[in-house]
């Protein structure tokens, strides 16, 4: 669709009416889930399943295993984590073109597919840098088109919620991941191959199912009609123009930037406690456990006191997590704290995010819309997991955690300022005028 200056100045003032139209809150009352929602869950699932067997290994496999410095490794999770940046941006925008959000989400998932089978093959840190950005670079093609498939199954007063279900699926899959990576390398006398290989069918498998399972929609997606003409990137640019969809993606920005990645987190946890590197992958599996209990609530949640007070509260659980770091507990103390504070730091805010930015944004542009705030985070977080990296090494892991935790309480002080108002508001994140006409 070409938008007009009058379409764009429908965009700029779409959230000053947001909250008008928005439906009253729910309550109690239990809305059925779309069924591509669940389909997608299952698929988020099996794959997730692959990408954690991977995850839970990769620290070791990396740091003990080929000997890189903490530094090196704050890089390549850098990498890690930032290579999503330019193919969020580029997945969102071809799906939302050409109305393919399926097929580039399958293109998505097949390269990260891939690379399970071609990271024991790489040697050095280029090689492996290069295979671990190929990996996230399908991430971030896929992720766009599938969460906006998920934003406009849904009713805009059940974001929350869609999204809850479907991260909590995903997150089962994260639950499974860890032991059955620990379990081949005690099979297998730690062998880290293995590991990769078998990932790779199960990310193989995933792919299978969305292909035979889910369809493109016909017509339009979900209750919107989508208009025919294609959409050009200064028609998806203008989204930026909505006030409270901008604030929402400086404020993952400002937010992604103070965010310490999860690996370095669970390195440091595991230093100070001298847990075995046998049992290093059951640290995640604990972030899992409580992210999957506390998904669904928390996106319920959203949806009836507010998304964006729900999001700013995750990230008061990972200040907490920090803060945790630097006590003098008992080390079972901190084997329990840190990857129940990292579960509700996600429940708070990875499916919340979405549910608070989609409905800001129209039905035609959605996927765009979404990959913007994730390409916002994603980027904050790479320059996050390099700073740590670099602060672990130049200046000890005990500054680090103090530079991170101060870096996220400062960051927290400005997305509060940034999303004061309509955005933390029960009911807010509701469906602007442009994304209904």
């Amino acid at each position: 669709m070409y938008l007009s200056s009058s379409r764009s100045a429908d965009l700029a003032s779409g959230t000053r009416d947001s909250r008008a139209q928005a439906p009253p809150p729910t309550g109690r009352r239990v809305r059925r889930v779309a069924p591509v929602v669940l389909v997608l869950g299952v698929v988020s699932l099996v794959t997730d399943v692959s990408a954690e067997m991977v995850t839970a290994v990769l620290p070791v496999y990396l740091v003990l295993g080929l000997g890189l410095s903490p530094m090196a490794f704050g890089m390549l999770d850098g990498l890690y984590n930032g290579a999503t940046a330019a193919s969020r941006l580029l997945g969102g925008h071809v799906a939302d073109r050409f109305r393919r959000h399926r097929t580039v989400a399958a293109v998505g998932y097949g390269i990260s597919a891939g690379c399970k089978l071609l990271l024991p093959a790489a040697g050095g840190v280029a090689a492996i840098g290069g295979v671990l950005a190929a990996d996230r670079a399908g991430k971030g093609l896929r992720t766009a088109p599938r969460d906006a498939l998920i934003s406009m199954a849904a009713p805009p007063d059940a974001q929350g919620r869609a999204f809850g279900v479907h991260r909590a699926m995903d997150t089962a899959g994260a639950l499974f991941g860890p032991p059955v990576a620990l379990a081949v390398l005690w099979v297998t006398a730690d062998a880290y191959d293995a590991v990769f290989v078998l990932s790779f069918c199960f990310a193989a498998f995933g792919l299978l199912v969305l292909l035979l399972f889910v369809r493109e929609p016909a017509g339009g997606i979900g209750r919107f009609e989508v208009r025919r003409a294609p959409v050009r990137l200064r028609d998806a640019a203008a989204v930026l123009r909505v006030p409270g969809f901008a604030r929402v993606c400086t404020a993952a920005l400002l937010l992604g930037a103070a965010t310490v990645g999860d690996a370095m987190v669970y390195l440091l946890l595991q230093r100070h406690t001298d847990l075995s590197p046998h049992l290093f992958p059951l640290l995640p599996l604990g972030t899992a456990l409580v992210f999957l209990l506390c998904a669904v609530p928390a996106g319920t949640a959203g949806d009836r006191y507010g998304r964006g007070r729900v999001f700013l509260a995750g990230h008061v659980a990972l200040l907490c997590g920090y803060l945790v770091l630097l006590a003098p507990l008992p080390d079972r103390a901190l084997i329990v704290a840190v990857p129940t504070l990292l579960g509700l730091f996600y429940a708070g805010t990875d499916g919340v995010l979405m549910a608070l930015a989609a409905p800001a944004a129209p039905a035609e542009l959605r996927g765009g819309a979404l990959a913007l705030v994730q390409t916002g985070q994603a980027g904050g977080r790479a320059l996050g997991a390099a700073g740590f990296g670099a602060a672990w090494t130049l200046y000890g892991p005990h500054t680090a955690v103090l530079l991170a935790a101060a870096g996220l309480a400062l960051a927290l002080l400005a997305a509060l300022a940034l999303l004061a108002g309509g955005t933390l508001a029960p009911g807010s994140g509701a469906e602007s005028k442009g994304a209904s006409r």
